[in-house]
């Protein structure tokens, strides 16, 4: 199984389509946004034109009001990987979503730790009263590495991590560090970088193409269908300054100014992350300075560790 991981807007969407068609290969999203559809612009999701042909998965599979979570994503690509195989082609998963690829990557094994709706409310109402940094703070302090992972605004997975603990005594994280590291697939994982400022130009850079494209009428028009801005997928970067901007809470330039800050922080997240993964094969593709040589230097690290012929 071939894996490619990277921060936001690092260039994973080109490259990933010219490793597939030169591996015969089937691609498994991984991330965990671009399964909801109508969320197309916000998401930098891949077209039907830019796919060139090869086959995604878990891409639009769900409305916006779905609470989709990693044990899903789990289940479904590992369906998928043996699907793909069973082909006569490479699974390869492509995405910055760090937990969900790595949990299929590793088997984790995630445990029905159950639920406490009425901690739950509370929580949820404290966010209401109190505000969205304020939960988080609580989860820095209860289980700071999950608070790390996780945006302040994503008050449901906050909410989650803080039931966790509050259920069974023992960070999230904690559980997830405990998790064997062993692969069950012959795996090549490879990682992409560039300079931290150049990535973070690349950032706004897209941001400015996605306000072009449309963003604010995407928003628009989930709003009118009546996807409500608590909802975990109108949560996501993009969607909820985009909200807070038709909501009149935010002016124009306030709205623009809040989406870069937070995805460059999210980005600086994703790395973080990654940071923590093992068997990642880094390649910088900024200091490459073309996309020919960084093609090539994956190449190379694809052949050897896979041991298989690329076209």
């Amino acid at each position: 199984m071939l894996v490619l991981i990277g921060p936001t807007a690092v260039g994973k969407t080109k490259l990933s389509i010219e490793l597939a068609k030169a591996l015969n290969a089937e691609i498994i999203s991984g991330d965990s946004m671009q399964v909801y559809r109508g969320m197309d612009i916000g998401t930098a999701k891949i077209t039907a034109e830019e796919m060139e042909g090869i086959p995604h998965h878990l891409i639009d599979i769900h409305e916006p009001d779905y609470p989709y979570s990693v044990a899903e994503f789990q289940e479904e690509s590992v369906r998928l990987i043996h699907e793909i195989s069973a082909r006569g082609k490479l699974p390869f998963i492509v995405g910055g979503t760090g937990l969900y690829i790595e949990s299929v990557c590793y088997n984790y094994q995630f445990s029905e730790t159950g639920s406490d709706e009425a901690f739950r409310q509370e929580k949820f109402q404290f966010a209401k009263q109190h505000g969205e940094a304020a939960l988080h703070q609580q989860l820095v302090e209860a289980d700071p590495l999950s608070a790390e992972r996780l945006h302040p605004n994503d008050v449901r997975r906050v909410v989650r991590a803080l039931e966790i603990v509050h259920l069974t005594g023992v960070p999230m994280s904690a559980s997830l560090q405990q998790q064997k590291k062993e692969s069950p697939y012959e795996l090549c994982l490879i990682g992409l970088t560039m300079d931290r400022q150049m990535l973070y130009n690349r950032i706004e850079e897209r941001i400015d193409i996605m306000l072009r494209q449309g963003l604010v009428e995407e928003v628009a028009a989930l709003m009118d269908r009546g996807f409500e801005p608590g909802m975990v997928a109108m949560q996501g970067l993009g969607y909820k300054e985009m909200v807070s901007y038709l909501r009149h809470e935010l002016t124009w330039e306030e709205a623009v100014t809040l989406l870069k800050r937070d995805t460059r922080r999210f980005a600086k997240r994703q790395l973080s992350w990654f940071r923590h993964m093992k068997d990642i094969q880094w390649v910088d593709v900024g200091e490459a300075g073309n996309f020919i040589e960084s093609y090539e230097k994956i190449h190379a690290i694809i052949a050897g560790k896979l041991h298989i012929h690329m076209e």
